[in-house]
């Protein structure tokens, strides 16, 4: 009876997190597991269409399984940089300090626009050391991001700290990003939309960024974003293991098919 009593308390536990998380219509495409088998590690990945309220889902229950959000978090972060004004604009060039960090891309001064874009850490820490642990837990609160556990280190809790968050949380986070809904100006999140854009068409805008978490077990990659198109918005997440050389390019490959399998992306 004790175990029976503990294994509904862990089933309803579950269902109301589902509620919680996924409170509208959604659908499963475990089909989608195609586009994940050359890869090998467990993945997932969500797709949520604004005007229909709806989310399509590869394997729920990991979507609800917390990680660090690794370079994902390089948003939250240009967000609390900007609204505080430690850089003025997403201009404004901090300089290099000269260390090597093995890529030519990194070694080199960097504005926000061009460090998001190559995601140079150096650059993010910098930003992250001026912001505070004072101030940024406060935003991390306010906002409600992931766990909100930042622990002792303000300029790298988001790679080897304890912040976790849910691939259903950063859906959640993207959402109120779009719908101007974070406590931030509206300028500082319509500079944060601005240096987002992966891909500007006749036909969509795609706003996303990459993330490479490496610690204890599995390495994890993430691509999260959204697609605009003339007349819908759509969020996505892809959450998977690298477990081998070249899987981080499944990040945005897998993603990409499956935005084109859903004619959102060509």
């Amino acid at each position: 009876m004790r175990y029976f009593s503990k294994y509904l308390f862990v089933l309803l536990t579950v269902l109301l997190l589902n509620v919680f998380i996924f409170p509208s219509d959604k659908e499963s495409r475990d089909d989608w597991k195609k586009y994940y088998l050359s890869y090998k590690g467990d993945a997932c990945f969500i797709l949520y269409d604004l005007k229909k309220d709806k989310y399509y889902i590869y394997n729920e229950a990991r979507t609800l399984k917390e990680f660090s959000p690794a370079s994902t978090f390089k948003i939250f972060n240009s967000l609390t940089a900007l609204e505080i004004g430690v850089v003025k604009d997403e201009n404004e060039v901090i300089k290099w300090d000269g260390v090597d960090r093995g890529r030519e891309a990194l070694n080199k001064d960097h504005s926000m626009r061009s460090a998001i874009k190559v995601s140079a850490v150096w650059y993010y820490q910098e930003i992250a050391g001026r912001i505070g642990k004072v101030r940024m837990q406060h935003f991390i609160d306010t906002t409600q991001y992931g766990n909100k556990d930042i622990g002792d280190s303000v300029d790298d809790f988001w790679l080897k700290g304890k912040i976790r968050i849910t691939p259903a949380q950063q859906i959640e986070f993207l959402k109120s990003l779009y719908k101007n809904e974070l406590p931030f100006s509206q300028r500082s999140i319509d500079l944060v939309k601005d240096i987002l854009i992966n891909e500007k068409t006749g036909e969509y805008i795609l706003r996303a960024k990459t993330g490479w978490s490496a610690g204890k077990g599995p390495d994890i990659g993430w691509w999260v974003g959204y697609i605009e198109t003339k007349d819908n918005v759509y969020f996505f997440v892809n959450n998977m293991e690298l477990l081998n050389e070249g899987d981080e390019d499944g990040r945005i490959d897998v993603a990409k098919k499956i935005l084109s399998e859903m004619g959102l992306y060509r």
